[in-house]
């Protein structure tokens, strides 16, 4: 199981990185091959949402699941172990939603820059025909 979270994690930083790529200003003349590659990328990202889906079922069912430990009938041993179970599935809930939140916000950006340079291709249209 730890390597669907690997990929998990490597798809959030890849995102979280083509994201950075796209909103640092100054980079206007690797910005049109920047889109290109983003925008291809973007459907196979895409199953990043069912994946994170699939996850999320896999902690919840873990959390239902669990054995129950109570104050008086566990080991101190039992109840650390409950404890770092507890904060693992807290630490890939938020890698879930981080990774989703990054698809969401890498494909909105992406299609406000490509609107961008549209609006900004037919301004320069409209300056060349006056």
């Amino acid at each position: 199981m730890a390597l669907e979270w690997v990929v998990l994690g490597y798809a959030a930083g890849a995102e979280a990185i083509m994201l950075l790529l796209l909103t640092i200003p100054g980079l206007d003349a690797i910005r049109r091959g920047l889109i290109s590659v983003i925008g291809s990328l973007l459907k196979p990202f895409l199953s990043v949402v069912p994946f994170c889906l699939f996850l999320l079922m896999d902690i919840y069912w873990k959390y239902e699941t669990r054995p129950v430990c109570a104050s008086d009938s566990c080991s101190p041993s039992e109840h650390l172990r409950h404890q770092k179970s507890v904060m693992k599935s807290e630490r890939n809930a938020l890698l879930i939603a981080a990774a989703l939140l990054f698809y969401w916000l890498l494909y909105s950006v992406t299609g406000l820059v490509v609107k961008i340079d549209v609006l900004s291709k037919r301004i320069e249209k409209l300056k060349a025909r006056d």
